[in-house]
């Protein structure tokens, strides 16, 4: 009788180590990922509205008044080149009213520049680098805190570690011996404050943790290291495409715009034929002549915006037009005949490989716009619910933490062993490579730095040594 005691106290001890394990996991992943979870969240938030957001900030640019004809599109275009010697054509975006300004795309020293040009006047309204664009700025904070590469390093550690926090929360709230479901799934009303701060947390966390974990797994293809290594995977595998229509980083983003953009040889060759022959800058080849044809091809398909024809660069050689939406399943490339504005050849969503057609599913859905205005307010409903985390979080580790400590859960006596907890950080670890370097390099200094700090070991609440 005294070992079967034994025995149920001892798998009680084991579980309420593992326990506190779990909930210091919890704690030291919270308070390295508090401040960038609210970054992301916000920026998040307002990139859910990118179409509504710049179509404000445009609104000035749009149904313009006119006293007379409008110009041709060559001559607008050929305006904008005009304004900036040396550019070379982009891009410009086909507008279905006519009496918007007309936005060229310029390549200027390696970077694009957006011109807003009067359709009548051919005055130039408005010019702005693509970088300097609200929108892409608020990109950039989102996928970069403003930081180049190491920027994009810390927002997917970030991220790595945001998923361990919802995983060791969701273990932490499963319910063991609750009574009811107040507490649950629900807020308890006992009027204590603790008690709600914790219930806040712990019922909005349940809620959320869905849409939140498939928020940061639907980014990862979009990070430095877990994307480029899933792009050497599908290289070696053979399911990797042609051209993948996102990026690994906005720093690989920008590379690939860079070697994108630059005017072909072909290109330049057509450019010295044209009406301004000896003026390269100010022309764009007898293509020039023709893209009245292949604006009015493009816009005759009412392809959903915002809709771009691109000249030929250094990668691809053939005048194409594009349907940027951010809802990629509707995403439509053509290739066009330069002379004529012929529909060459066109590629539709459903012709990518299937990994590509998951991957654009899953990024038309995180940035808000797979499923209409329900697909932005259960985005918007995610964010507000991880900064109230957030929130709460803080307002009990102030409330609970001891002074001259950093607040963590004290250790348990004994470290939990188990096949599957170890085996759990290994698989976390290799799926998270980031995340597995921060596991290495956190015990490293643990054990080589920290063991010899006593008192900074006691603050931050880790086992004597």
């Amino acid at each position: 009788m005294s070992g079967a005691v034994d025995e149920s106290l001892n798998r009680a001890r084991r579980r309420q180590a593992l326990v506190r394990a779990v909930w210091r996991w919890h704690f030291y992943a919270g308070l390295f990922c508090i401040p960038f979870i609210i970054i992301l969240s916000i920026t998040g938030s307002l990139y859910l509205f990118k179409p509504q957001i710049e179509s404000a900030i445009d609104r000035p640019y749009d149904a313009l008044s006119f006293t007379g004809p409008v110009k041709s599109i060559t001559e607008q275009v050929s305006a904008a080149t005009a304004a900036h010697p040396g550019a070379k054509l982009s891009a410009v975006e086909v507008r279905q009213n006519p009496q918007d300004a007309t936005r060229v795309v310029l390549t200027e020293n390696g970077e694009k520049l957006r011109l807003y040009v009067h359709p009548q006047t051919l005055a130039i309204l408005k010019s702005v680098p693509e970088e300097q664009r609200f929108m892409a700025q608020v990109k950039n904070i989102h996928g970069e805190l403003l930081s180049g590469k190491v920027g994009e390093i810390i927002v997917e550690l970030a991220a790595c570690w945001a998923i361990v926090m919802i995983l060791t929360g969701l273990y932490l709230w499963w319910p063991r011996q609750a009574a009811g479901l107040a507490g649950v799934l629900y807020p308890r009303t006992s009027g204590n404050k603790r008690l709600f701060w914790r219930d806040l947390h712990a019922i909005t966390g349940i809620y959320v943790s869905f849409f939140a974990l498939f928020l940061l797994l639907s980014g990862l293809p979009w990070t430095s290291v877990w994307g480029d290594a899933f792009k050497q995977v599908r290289a070696i595998t053979h399911t990797a495409a042609v051209k993948q229509d996102w990026s690994s980083g906005r720093a690989a983003d920008r590379s690939t715009e860079r070697a994108e953009t630059g005017t072909s040889e072909h290109a330049d060759h057509e450019a010295g034929q044209g009406e301004h022959a000896g003026h390269k800058a100010h022309a764009v080849g007898p293509a020039m002549v023709s893209l009245d044809s292949m604006y009015a091809s493009v816009r005759a398909l009412d392809l959903p915006e915002p809709v771009t024809i691109n000249a030929p660069s250094k990668k691809v050689k053939d005048w194409t037009a594009q349907s940027n939406t951010q809802n990629r399943p509707l995403r439509v490339t053509l290739k066009l005949d330069p002379q004529s504005g012929q529909v060459l050849s066109r590629e539709t969503f459903a012709q990518k490989h299937p990994i590509d057609q998951v991957v654009g599913y899953m990024i038309a859905a995180h940035e808000g716009h797979l499923f209409g205005w329900l697909n932005q307010a259960l985005g918007v409903f995610t964010a507000l619910s991880l900064i109230t985390l957030c929130v709460s979080s803080v307002i009990m580790w102030l409330k609970r933490r001891p002074a001259g400590k950093l607040g963590a859960p004290e250790p348990a006596a004994s470290t939990p062993a188990g096949i599957g907890l170890g085996t759990l950080i290994i698989a976390l670890g290799v799926f998270l490579p980031v995340l597995g370097i921060s596991l290495l390099v956190v015990g490293a200094l643990e054990f080589l730095l920290l063991r010899h700090l006593p008192g900074v070991r006691t603050w931050l609440g880790l086992r004597a040594a």
